[in-house]
């Protein structure tokens, strides 16, 4: 099928930059988060929360804003990328990171910011917005991610394995046949295990089935980083331990039914219209809950954040948001 073609041309990333500072903030556990900014010290400040759970930051994200008008924050969460110690679930949920993002705000003496985040981190921007909507200036959100039974249903038991069959086939390969009958909890069980090498082969298993489905450019545009097993390992171990445990919400849909809490913060919603990962109809019951937020649907994209579609949308949504 072709796809609509734009009317003006797409933006691109802004130049590549390197962070001023950098450094390590302590929790009050075992934790030891990684941060950096970037861009214009004396900028509108905005926070970049990560995929996964279990991703982490990575050059690329400093690029979707102007670094003359933004005082761009980038950390790692818990047990992800340089923060310290690696993989860890100890004191690892969803409200510990929103515990982080608060003493971060503070150790930089920041009063409010824009909160930018895909994926899981567009969980954890509208969770952190709901329980400090005062310190959220606007919301700039890519691939919602409700974290719902249905969403984690299609993905890791049936929906998108009709898709991509020959990913798929290589998601379940590690799992014995009998207990396919729920992927998550079996993956669980080994990815928490003792055994080293089968914790690996789990991860790296759990971890390319997300990079084979997040473009549609299909399988060949995967990054190489998902079949590493140091990345994969704290991908899918932290992966599967917030969705095995339903993102620590206390109760199944959470997030919409609190979402009146931020209906008063600007918002800018990048949705591919072909994401597999977190399909469009998680988008659009927040469209439903949250009429005043801007959704921008790519009519050509999946859920990766660096297709052309996607690549524009957030970087003409930074662009809003440094003008509200």
């Amino acid at each position: 099928m072709a796809f609509p073609v734009p009317e003006t041309p797409r933006r691109d990333l802004f130049p590549e930059i390197e962070p001023y500072a950098t450094g390590f903030m302590p929790t009050d556990g075992v934790h030891e988060i990684y941060y950096e900014e970037c861009g214009n010290p004396q900028g509108l400040p905005v926070v970049v929360l990560h995929g996964g759970p279990g991703g982490a930051v990575n050059p690329g994200m400093r690029r979707y804003f102007d670094p003359s008008k933004f005082r761009i924050v980038l950390f790692d969460q818990r047990g992800c990328g340089k923060s310290r110690p690696n993989a860890s679930l100890e004191d690892n949920t969803t409200w510990t990171l929103i515990e982080d993002i608060e003493r971060l705000r503070e150790l930089l003496g920041i009063e409010k910011w824009v909160v930018f985040g895909g994926s899981w981190g567009s969980t954890l921007s509208m969770a952190y917005a709901i329980t400090h909507p005062e310190r959220a200036a606007a919301l700039v959100l890519r691939g919602i991610f409700l974290l719902t039974k249905p969403e984690l249903h299609w993905f890791y038991q049936d929906g998108a394995s009709n898709l991509f069959p020959d990913a798929w086939e290589r998601f379940v390969a590690p799992i014995p046949e009998n207990e396919r009958h729920d992927l998550m909890g079996a993956y669980y069980k080994r990815l928490i295990g003792d055994d080293q090498a089968e914790r690996e082969r789990c991860a790296v298993a759990w971890s390319s089935w997300e990079g084979e489905t997040v473009s549609v450019e299909g399988p060949d545009a995967r990054p190489d980083k998902f079949a590493e097993p140091d990345f994969a390992v704290a991908f899918a171990r932290i992966e599967n331990w917030y969705f095995t445990n339903g993102g620590f919400f206390p109760e199944e849909g959470w997030l919409l039914k609190n979402i009146g809490r931020i209906r008063h913060i600007p918002c800018w919603i990048a949705q591919g219209r072909f994401d597999v990962v977190t399909p469009m109809s998680g988008a659009w019951a927040l469209h439903r809950a949250w009429p005043e937020a801007k959704l921008d649907v790519v009519p050509d994209a999946g859920h990766a954040s660096t297709e052309p579609g996607i690549i524009d949308s957030l970087v003409r949504a930074t662009d809003w948001a440094a003008s509200l």
